[in-house]
């Protein structure tokens, strides 16, 4: 049932990812352009490492407790972020329409009820947040460090040209922090969910 289960996960995000590059590369015509335009979105690079993860697991790997409670965490934030930040920004359709259902909508479910159900249990720290916090930090930084030199911000959120440094700090800022205290809340629930394999308690 976990291999099945990281299966569904993993096709979910493939299937949305190729979908999403064919609605971007209809545009473009050039599949560097269209691979260079999609590692601007912290959406598309969280799918792709669920999918990258979850067909190892499906094939019989094994990832680390933490490196799947940082993944589930990671997807949380693309699902909340768009729920409450970017929804009904722009106007889809078709395979666009897809492909943000399922990046946006499916696979952050998907991978929760995954790991509430099979990940390992009462493996994680609650120092586990600080380090899973490096991920979006760095994605920030690097996506920051693009539209400076290209021009175009990945979220309207952090759109230093139209919020400015002070007002775009403090909505990633406020983001982070979120962040941590719904890794806090995963580290929480961790240590009594009742389903998933058996760990040694911290």
């Amino acid at each position: 049932m976990p291999r099945a289960g990281a299966a569904i996960v993993a096709i979910v995000c493939w299937a949305g990812l190729a979908i999403q590059f064919a609605a971007t590369f209809a545009n473009q015509h050039d599949v560097l352009a269209t691979l260079w335009i999609l590692l601007r979105f912290f959406t598309i690079i969280t799918n792709l490492l669920v999918a990258l993860t979850m067909t190892w697991v499906a094939i019989g790997g094994r990832a680390s407790p933490i490196l799947l409670g940082g993944l589930t965490l990671a997807i949380i934030l693309v699902g909340v972020v768009y729920m409450l930040l970017l929804r009904g920004l722009l106007h889809l359709s078709g395979g666009a329409l897809l492909a943000d259902t399922l990046l946006h909508k499916v696979s952050p479910v998907l991978m929760t009820l995954w790991w509430l159900l099979f990940a390992p249990r009462a493996r994680l720290r609650f120092n586990a947040p600080i380090a899973w916090a490096a991920y979006p930090v760095a994605y920030f930084i690097y996506a920051l460090l693009r539209a400076h030199y290209e021009h175009i911000y990945p979220y309207p959120f952090m759109d230093v040209g139209k919020l400015g440094w002070l007002q775009t700090a403090l909505n990633v800022g406020g983001i982070a922090l979120g962040f941590i205290i719904a890794g806090v809340a995963l580290v929480w629930i961790d240590s009594w969910r009742p389903l998933g394999s058996r760990g040694a308690r911290r």
